[in-house]
């Protein structure tokens, strides 16, 4: 009986002194645990899985770093070399062959293994503006592959140089040259010097161009570069009934110029509706594209292998976890010119992945994002750094208000200390004047591609901005290292890893699976057991050559993503 009158007592003391204050600060408690508990939601990855984001060979060379390579690689198997595509008739347990750019058009057509009825076929479209969007049936792009690849052939062409904007015709022209033999292309970025585009055709020998007027210096590409033999207009339906065959006066007559409209349209209209059939012998020619380190000096010139090319198609389907992987409902939109090949490369993989894909003329260094989504809604979105620090300046300046600001510091919290991307808090609505419109519906995109390449003067994105993008656009972003002589990335960032380092340098993540990195001692970089820095170089079957530098220093952080020094 002591105890309970000791407890009798001590209950009526308590409640003997409880006041107003005594009910709101247990209100307060009792607030502050409920919204704790209802809003807690797990991280989206665990965190030991950014803990170590690659693993490092058991013994390294003197002078160099260890070999690290992404964990879906491990060190006693090869490297991803292809797409495992699977022939019809052939038995499911042999290995596929690793294809070519071929195979991935068979497999977005469903020419593959019988696939034509078995899953969702890929659209291909175009955006014209706000308002106009035109759907290209695949046949009609099939059938096009084949006469335009026929045509070139037939004409003796033999480096064929695309110099377009992002189009349907820069697809089928790299497809065309792939199906038929002997036919190599040349990828020209769009809208450069006369001067940079006579020195690139010169150097790549070029032969055939496909451009568009207005865009192609005709008169002056003749002068300076004679070796011209073959010229294709891709004109616009405006300009049809104009005579695009006529060769001005002073060009001797040496150039065969023909229209895109006149190849399709003259031929019969059963012609090329089937694509060619597999032929082992038959092995599409290199791809030739240039790399620019800085504005002004001469362009690097690199030839890719099929096999470089769907080396990194491959590490580019395999970096992303299998539940966030393109598929038949995304719609992807490559906002930076295809003439980069790691655009080109993520390009192809949408394609392999039956994901619809939208090309717009308004993709270049640096567009605005807002205006080439316009007419569509994508989910998939690359773009350039130069792109995404426009968009970022622009949704920074309108957080303006105290209670916008709040709502921004309340998701970067939730995003870089809790792991979580959820742009929505009790402060969002205050902020929605930050958040640009991408695509004709909101909350669409769901991922964004975002390339640094190595070694230029092109502009970085650090930490904050890469948060506060994803928090602007409700999207996760992957950032990648690309360099020259890489079919798609080098390394990059983790879907989910939202960190920002104490430091405010930005990493790239784990390498991918298509290749292995390695850092060799340079000046007073070397590897010791404080530190792991170097000039970064990479090997594996995306590597053109097999094997190639940087150029730049870098460094293995501590949760061997790399990074630069």
């Amino acid at each position: 009986m002591g105890f309970l009158e000791s407890l009798d007592s001590g209950i009526t003391d308590f409640v003997g002194q409880w006041n107003g204050y005594s009910t709101g600060l247990v209100t307060l408690l009792v607030a502050i645990v409920s919204y704790r508990i209802v809003s807690h939601r797990e991280p989206d990855v665990h965190p030991l899985l950014l803990a170590k984001q690659a693993s490092a060979s058991t013994v390294r060379n003197e002078g160099e770093s260890a070999v690290y390579r992404s964990h879906a690689a491990p060190h006693s198997m090869p490297l991803n070399g292809g797409l495992n595509v699977k022939d019809p008739g052939a038995s499911k347990w042999a290995r596929g062959r690793d294809g070519d750019l071929r195979d991935v058009w068979r497999k977005a057509t469903g020419a593959t293994a019988g696939e034509a009825d078995k899953v969702a076929r890929a659209k291909i479209s175009t955006v014209l503006g706000s308002e106009k969007v035109v759907e290209h049936r695949l046949e009609d792009i099939t059938r096009q592959i084949n006469l335009i690849g026929q045509y070139i052939a037939e004409q003796g062409g033999i480096r064929v140089a695309i110099y377009l904007p992002n189009s349907v015709e820069f697809l089928v022209t790299l497809l065309a040259c792939s199906f038929y033999p002997n036919l190599t292309t040349v990828l020209i970025p769009f809208d450069v010097p006369s001067d940079e585009l006579i020195s690139m055709l010169r150097r790549s020998a070029v032969d055939t161009v496909v451009t568009a007027p207005g865009a192609f210096p005709f008169d002056t590409v003749v002068s300076a570069y004679p070796a011209l033999r073959q010229l294709i207009w891709v004109v616009d339906k405006g300009n049809n009934h104009l005579d695009w065959n006529e060769i001005p006066e002073g060009t001797g007559g040496s150039v065969n110029v023909a229209t895109w409209q006149e190849i399709i349209n003259d031929a019969p209209t059963a012609a090329g509706n089937e694509l060619p059939a597999l032929d082992s012998s038959n092995v599409p020619q290199d791809i030739v594209t240039f790399w620019q380190t800085k504005q002004g000096q001469m362009e690097e010139m690199v030839r890719f292998s099929q096999a470089n090319l769907v080396s990194g198609i491959s590490g580019q389907l395999a970096a992303i976890p299998t539940k966030e992987r393109l598929g038949p409902s995304d719609i992807f939109l490559p906002a930076d010119s295809l003439a980069n090949v790691h655009t080109l490369v993520l390009t192809m993989a949408a394609l392999w992945s039956n994901s619809s894909v939208a090309f717009t003329s308004v993709a270049g260094k640096s567009p605005d994002l807002v205006l080439a989504t316009q007419g569509i809604a994508p989910t998939v979105v690359v773009a350039s750094p130069a792109t995404m620090l426009k968009l970022h300046k622009e949704s920074t300046a309108r957080l303006s208000s105290p209670l916008a600001q709040a709502s921004h510091y309340l998701s970067t919290r939730a995003l870089t200390l809790e792991g979580v991307l959820s742009p929505a808090n009790p402060l969002s609505t205050f902020a929605v004047a930050a958040r640009p419109t991408i695509g004709s519906t909101p909350n669409k995109l769901r991922l964004l591609y975002v390339a640094e390449r190595a070694g230029t003067d092109n502009p970085r994105l650090l930490p904050g901005v890469l948060s506060d993008l994803r928090i602007f656009t409700g999207s996760k972003i992957v950032y990648a290292l690309t360099a020259p002589r890489v079919a798609g990335a080098v390394s990059q960032t983790a879907l989910y890893d939202y960190r920002v380092d104490e430091d405010g340098q930005t990493h790239f993540g784990a390498p991918v699976t298509s290749l292995e990195i390695f850092l060799k001692d340079s000046g007073a970089h070397k590897t010791t057991e404080e530190k792991i820095e170097g000039e970064i170089f990479v090997r594996g079957p995306a590597v053109a050559g097999g094997e190639a530098s940087l150029g730049v220093i870098g460094r293995i952080k501590d949760d061997n993503t790399l990074a630069y020094v």
